[in-house]
């Protein structure tokens, strides 16, 4: 069957240009194409760019599925324009052997509306010294490998998982964490932490330990990529082993890039996260990386959660918020119509780059021959983000109420309408 999507303003070779695009076979077939077709999608006045990819999403499937599972987390990834997802492993159990690895990896085919790539562990069950079957791991289909949610404190078990890895050629993720210096923190160590009277995280906790890694990545050549960087100081680090030559990327999430310590106003744990919302300081050093490319990405840390465990205050309550079904709308508003980065900057910041850096050969980018994974994206459209529009589990986020540009009209995944707003 052939679809065609007309008149939209589209994202393609790193520029928008007003064309029509056919569809045929799931792949593009044509690019400014004026002929018939047995379906029309009419885009006028519209952006149509390739499907966003979030290289960091929590999808709690199996283990957790009262938090979110494979189908909801997709469908609300397919809600928020995103077509490629890297799911983490911190699901029950831990697909941490070939036998596991596998199941997850089948699971998630199973499951999943869109494309799931799945990490694997860099250590058994996450959390130990014992470096995991790198190597089988990588034939199975990892596509990269990351702790996520666990910093990595034995530097000889990272340094032997970079050598591997890198012998691989795939890529290591990294949550920067020294768990010594964690001190049983809820939220950052600063004015809020001492006005409401909570245990804090110092900003050292990630920088320590990502100095550590930045030499042992010099070392052995790995690609290291940096999760969810928080730190004023993280990125200058970052930008140092940049100049360095080191092979080094990074990300950095919506929440951090918009909120700061200072908007937590109560005992409110929707603003609990790990790494924990930072100082105002922190938070214009991550606008100013993204502004000059230090920052590589914007990935969500998707993270959902029941209400009743983000309803308990922040010492009692779970790290992390729901972000999938917000991250474009957020970042088109606060970040491209606010004079700060273009539309084009935005776009491959969300769907080339993270691609190109990943290796992920059928994402990120519109080309004659490449699967029709698109996203129809309404930018005049204006709309409050309220709970009950979620198709995550999860409603567990900061922005509940916030009025935003940039509604999602249709996701499309190999040419076949996955999510459709109406």
């Amino acid at each position: 069957m052939k679809t065609v999507i007309k008149n939209g303003q589209v994202f393609y070779q790193g520029s928008l240009q007003k064309t029509n695009l056919l569809i045929e076979d799931g792949k593009v077939k044509a690019i400014g194409y004026n002929g018939s077709a047995d379906k029309e999608i009419n885009a006028q006045d519209k952006l149509v760019t390739p499907g966003l990819v979030d290289i960091h999403v929590h999808f709690r499937e199996p283990g957790q599925v009262h938090k979110e599972t494979i189908a909801t987390g997709t469908k609300a990834s397919a809600h928020g324009g995103f077509t490629t997802v890297g799911a983490m492993p911190n699901v029950t159990p831990v697909p941490d052997d070939l036998e596991k690895f596998a199941k997850q990896v089948e699971l998630n085919q199973k499951n999943s509306l869109i494309k799931t790539y799945q990490y694997a562990p860099v250590t058994k069950d996450e959390t130990s010294d014992q470096v995991v079957d790198i190597e089988g791991m990588k034939k199975a289909g990892a596509f990269a490998f990351s702790n996520d949610g666990h910093g990595i404190m034995n530097a000889q078990s990272m340094y032997s998982a970079m050598e591997r890895i890198a012998s691989v050629n795939s890529h290591l993720a990294a949550h920067v964490e020294d768990k010594n210096l964690f001190n049983k923190g809820v939220i950052n160590f600063g004015s809020a932490s001492q006005r409401l009277g909570l245990p804090g995280i110092k900003q050292v906790a990630e920088t320590s330990q990502l100095a550590r890694d930045l030499v042992l990545a010099k070392e052995t050549g790995v690609h290291y990529h940096v999760c969810h960087i928080s730190t004023k100081d993280g990125v200058e680090l970052v930008r140092m082993a940049k100049d360095a030559g080191i092979n080094v990327t990074c990300e950095a999430s919506p929440h951090h890039l918009l909120l700061s310590d200072a908007d937590i106003k109560t005992d409110d744990a929707n603003f609990k996260m790990n790494p924990p919302l930072r100082t105002p300081m922190d938070r214009e050093a991550l606008l100013a990386g993204i502004a000059d490319g230090t920052i590589d990405m914007i990935a969500t840390d998707h993270a959902p959660h029941a209400e009743n465990e983000k309803n308990q205050g922040f010492e009692k309550s779970a790290f992390g918020i729901t972000g999938i079904e917000t991250s474009f709308p957020l970042m088109y508003t606060h970040l491209v119509k606010t004079g700060l980065i273009s539309l084009e900057k935005l776009l491959a910041l969300m769907a080339t780059d993270p691609a190109r850096i990943f290796g992920l050969k059928q994402a990120g980018k519109i080309q004659i021959g490449q699967a029709a994974d698109l996203t129809v994206i309404d930018l005049n459209q204006e709309f409050t983000i309220e709970k009950a529009d979620f198709l995550s589990k999860g409603t567990n986020s900061p922005f509940i109420g916030q009025k935003v540009f940039g509604q999602v009209e249709q996701t499309l995944v190999n040419g076949q309408t996955v999510y459709e707003h109406k």
